[in-house]
């Protein structure tokens, strides 16, 4: 065989492997495409494991013995910095617990800029504004005026706030005892906010008051 021949072999091979490398890689690109859609990466975890992404704690609050209608008990919940109205209303409410389940908790983070807002019994005004009286147990925020009603799940039913103020899940025991297990949707303000996703309630951020 001459040298010519020789090198037309020798570039025909070449070429051939050169076919057979780019078919392969670009095989190897769409099975991994393919993976990527069927099997998508899961979502950030940020620092938390996989068993704190899904629950949340389990933390006594108080006795239903230490409880009277229309006091109400603040305590942090699901982190140490964010404030909760638990309150015993006298009447049946919407995800209420207890023999008559009248006692609820909810974040005390109103959902418009952050501000903390107060509980008001039936009849009674909130001190920044005593023209209003409540017809009903509500949250009165008197940062801008945000109402939220205790009885229909926090819902909005007054001022600027944008979504319901965060129901605490609420157990007791047979002994009483009180105790916050989770949160309902939506997230607190300032976890990324309006999210139905709860599990954002279980990260640190920075909270206006």
């Amino acid at each position: 065989m001459g040298e010519r021949e020789e090198k037309k072999n020798s570039r025909r091979n070449f070429l051939k492997l050169a076919m057979t490398a780019s078919i392969l890689f670009m095989v190897g690109g769409i099975s991994s495409l393919l993976r990527a859609v069927t099997n998508p990466a899961p979502p950030p975890s940020y620092g938390l494991t996989k068993t704190q992404q899904r629950t949340f704690p389990k933390v006594k609050i108080t006795n239903i013995s230490s409880l009277e209608v229309n006091k109400p008990v603040i305590f942090n919940y699901p982190l140490d910095n964010e404030p909760n109205i638990l309150v015993k209303l006298g009447t049946k409410a919407q995800g209420g617990v207890g023999p008559e389940g009248d006692i609820v908790a909810f974040s005390q983070i109103c959902q418009h800029l952050g501000c903390y807002y107060n509980y008001i019994p039936p009849n009674s005004s909130p001190s920044c504004n005593s023209s209003y009286k409540a017809d009903k147990p509500v949250g009165y925020c008197c940062c801008h005026g945000g109402i939220y009603d205790f009885t229909e799940g926090g819902k909005v039913i007054g001022g600027p706030p944008p979504r319901p103020v965060p129901q605490v899940k609420l157990e007791v025991d047979s002994n009483g005892d009180i105790y916050a297990v989770g949160m309902g949707p939506p997230t607190i303000f300032g976890h990324n906010t309006g999210s139905n996703d709860v599990s954002y309630d279980l990260l640190g951020g920075n909270i206006v008051s």
